[in-house]
């Protein structure tokens, strides 16, 4: 874990993380309540969640899971309730579900296509608008778990463009629209991170997939999870406090040399590799 922040940062916040029971979340969830925040957890299996939150519990934070899908607003707003009831007025809330798989578009179908755009952005939607009336008054932050497919179009990865480049604008619409409520609203945009589902999907081939990911990125590896936890941790406090409206990239330079490294790389895991 990174030192360069202060001790209790978040102390006495409430923070609500959807997609917090692995990967990416799940670290963020367990940075935040390091910093001194209560993080209720949220996702489709509340063995999960709750597995996440107990693991918060047995070194010393406030966690607890609850059981929702992102796609599903009544059963999502019920899950924001209790978690209100746990812990009292949101201050920050984290949309971070997502779903990708590696497709052409031309083998994709229409519910393949939905499943993810649900999911990605309309699970964002559904977040950010059930938690509003939950939301510490004049005071709260709003982030979203973007991905550098919003903005660099990719190789198999249509569904996933299309859902990342609606939340990205989902989140500079609500910053106009929200920022007299006192909420600030943010989004991260990761590239290729280490250790986590979703790209050991993306690179089936495992070492082999990999150098041909990495071949893509200017600093020649993945971001860890912890470096992600940073820059949401940095967001969601004081230091950030007149950042809004924003989506920022932490992808070692990947936006900058194009998509085709990374697109090549997916379609040829489509496809049998020579022995």
């Amino acid at each position: 874990m990174a030192d360069v922040f202060k001790d209790g940062l978040l102390h006495g916040q409430h923070a609500l993380i959807t997609g917090g029971g692995s990967g990416i979340n799940r670290r963020i969830a367990e940075r935040f309540a390091a910093q001194g925040a209560a993080v209720s957890i949220v996702g489709r299996s509340l063995e999960r969640a709750e597995g996440a939150a107990t693991a918060i519990r047995a070194v010393g934070g406030q966690a607890q899971g609850f059981a929702a899908d992102v796609r599903d607003f009544d059963a999502l707003a019920s899950a924001f309730s209790q978690a209100h009831a746990a812990f009292g007025p949101v201050d920050i809330c984290i949309a971070g579900a997502a779903g990708n798989f590696v497709a052409e578009a031309a083998n994709m179908s229409s519910n393949g296509f939905r499943t993810v755009v649900d999911i990605d952005l309309v699970g964002t939607w559904n977040t950010f608008r059930a938690v509003l009336a939950l939301l510490r008054e004049g005071r709260s932050n709003l982030l979203a778990v973007s991905a550098v497919q919003s903005v660099m179009p990719m190789a198999t990865q249509a569904h996933v463009c299309a859902a990342k480049a609606g939340i990205d604008m989902l989140v500079r619409t609500l910053s106009i629209e929200w920022a007299q409520r006192g909420v600030r609203c943010n989004a991260i945009a990761p590239g290729p991170v280490a250790d986590t589902e979703g790209m050991r999907r993306l690179a089936p081939e495992g070492d082999v997939s990999w150098a041909r990911v990495l071949a893509g990125i200017p600093m020649a590896r993945a971001a860890d999870l912890d470096e992600i936890a940073d820059l949401a941790l940095f967001l969601c406090s004081g230091a950030a406090r007149y950042i809004h409206g924003t989506v920022i990239a932490i992808d070692g330079g990947q936006t900058n040399l194009g998509s085709l490294p990374f697109g090549n790389a997916l379609l040829e895991s489509l496809r049998p590799y020579p022995s």
